[in-house]
Order: structure tokens, then sequence, then C-alpha cells
């Protein structure tokens, strides 16, 4: 499968079999419209290519500050989510590096050769909200969940260019939650590879 880029949801995707590639997706209500709008509106003035990079970082800034139900800061919810990641290892990707934020969860992957990179991450969304709807209904309804997905329906991908890119994506992805000031050290979020004590699963 060659490269081929598209849109969906209005943002820009590229696959790339074969290749690293960053991805992020969050839960439905951790992002309310009015507050992309605002950022929207702030950076209309920049130049297309800095609009871009500047909106990445105002938008991971607003994931980070933990906004909406957060369903997945519970275990459970979060465990779903790892245990869907890890199934597909080694047969349609190799995941190498990841975390489960509480509204928002960042993956490193090398796609595979016949699967596109929406389907996986299409999968990955429809497997994981069966399950917490299933498995964990009172956690649902209780985050308000019930009438509206649970994720979002669009994602971020960014194609890893280089060796020096790569080592950027999996520190930022290891420090996320560092960053976002639920622990000291990476290694003490449960929920992701840095705790696991490698970069491939």
């Amino acid at each position: 499968m060659p490269q081929s880029r598209y849109r969906h949801g209005g943002l820009p995707h590229l696959d790339a079999p074969g290749h690293f590639q960053h991805i992020v997706f969050h839960l439905a209500d951790s992002l309310p419209r009015e507050a992309l709008t605002s950022i929207e509106l702030e950076l209309a003035e920049l130049p297309h290519s800095r609009r871009k990079r500047a909106m990445a970082r105002r938008i991971a800034a607003l994931l980070d500050a933990g906004l909406g139900s957060c369903l997945l800061a519970d275990p459970f919810c979060a465990r779903i989510v790892a245990d869907t990641l890890i199934f597909g290892h080694g047969n349609r990707y190799w995941l190498h590096d990841w975390v489960i934020m509480p509204n928002h969860v960042h993956v490193l992957i090398r796609q595979g050769e016949r699967e596109p990179l929406a389907r996986i991450i299409q999968s990955w969304k429809r497997h994981s909200a069966r399950e917490i709807r299933r498995k964990g209904a009172d956690i649902y309804r209780h985050a308000g969940s019930e009438s509206a997905g649970l994720w979002q329906r669009d994602y971020w991908d960014r194609y890893i260019r280089d060796e020096r890119h790569l080592a950027a994506v999996k520190e930022y992805i290891w420090q996320n939650p560092v960053a976002a000031g639920l622990v000291s050290s990476p290694e003490d979020w449960p929920y992701g590879s840095a705790a696991r004590g490698d970069d491939e699963t």
C-alpha cells in the first residue's frame, strides 16, 4: 500500500505503510467546540505552516488540562484501551510507545503494509467503546457519555520524519503524564509503555 494523503472529519491524514506514525485521539467531551473556535480565531493571522504547529501545541495543552469526563483515569477503562492497543501488535501494526491520559491517548506505531491507518484507529475506538459500555456501564453512564459517542470522531496523526524526530516523539509520549502534573516520573504512570520498562510491546 503506497503512501497516500486524505482528509477525514476536516483534518489532513497520511497513510505511510512501513513507517512510524504518532497518533492522538481523545474522548468526545475533552475539547469543547467553543475552546477550539477561540484558538482558531487567535491563530488565524499566522502563516499556515506556523498556524498548524501552534494549533497542535494549544490543543495538547487543552487536553492536558483534563477537561471533560476524564473517563480514562478510571483503571478499568484505561486497561480496556491498553488491551485494545496491544491486541493488534505484530499483526496489523507494531506498537512502540503509548500512554493513556485521562481524556486522550498517544500512540506511536509502525504502520503495517496492508491496513489503512483510518481503519486501525476506527477499530481501536469501536472495540474500546463497546467494551467500556458493555463491562463498565455504570462508569459510562456516570460520565454522561451514553447519549454521545465515547470518542471524538477524528484524530491527529504525524508521520515520523527521521531518527531525531522519532526520539523526540518517544520522549514526549513518556513525559506526557509528568507534563500534565499527574506524576513526577514517567514510570509512575501505570497506563503507558514507560511503566512497562520497554519501548515496544
